[in-house]
């Protein structure tokens, strides 16, 4: 090998090892004292912790959506409420029935639109206030009300209860990758989806 090529070479080892290395466990993500058993499909899942009411979490939307859609089949990315208080648990039963009612990401960005433009925190704060928004959405009132008592939309508010309390989920935005890793927004945006691309590559299957 001549010595252009050595130099090349050397600069594109060195270049992927500062890449790796440029994320550190324990400063830059942290692992799960309970994690989730790893699915052997080949496919890395990443969940976002949001709450509907969190100005962070409705600044990162737009970031986030766009990151998402880059998003090859190996990567399964779901957006979970959290479910600290009563408020909550009560916009997460609201994001279960808009995805029960196939309403799609237009009817979330709706949400987070009402709730920060008008620069209320207790906005959406009741069921009634619910039901009124989505009737505004062209869902009957009779139809979200069945919506949002369902076995199904209870059962998946239930499971986030869980979830939420397994991942000891403290503040949020939040992104836990694969039950194993946990990504905090200590930084910009664009810096905490760098780190979340970086897990990600480590938790792909080696082929």
């Amino acid at each position: 090998m001549n010595l252009k090529k050595f130099l090349i070479s050397f600069c594109f080892i060195f270049l992927t090892t500062s890449s790796i290395a440029e994320y550190k466990f324990g400063r830059d993500y942290g692992s799960l004292s309970r994690p989730l058993p790893i699915k052997k499909d080949g496919i890395v899942d990443v969940v976002e912790v949001f709450w509907y009411g969190c100005g962070s979490c409705y600044n990162f939307e737009p970031a986030v959506e766009n990151w998402a859609k880059k998003q090859n089949r190996g990567v399964n990315f779901k957006k979970m409420p959290v479910t600290w208080g009563p408020t909550h648990k009560l916009h997460a039963k609201l994001f279960y029935t808009i995805e029960a009612l196939g309403m799609g990401d237009k009817a979330h960005t709706a949400v987070f639109t009402a709730i920060h433009r008008k620069s209320k925190p207790n906005y959406l704060g009741d069921e009634d206030a619910i039901l009124s928004f989505l009737e505004k959405l062209g869902v009957e009132r009779s139809k979200a009300i069945k919506y949002m008592n369902s076995f199904s939309v209870k059962q998946k508010v239930k499971r986030a209860v869980e979830l939420s309390r397994q991942f000891k989920v403290t503040a949020v935005p939040m992104i836990f990758v694969d039950g194993q890793y946990r990504i905090e927004a200590k930084r910009s945006h664009s810096e905490m989806l760098k780190v979340v691309d970086h897990v990600i590559d480590l938790q792909r299957p080696v082929s």
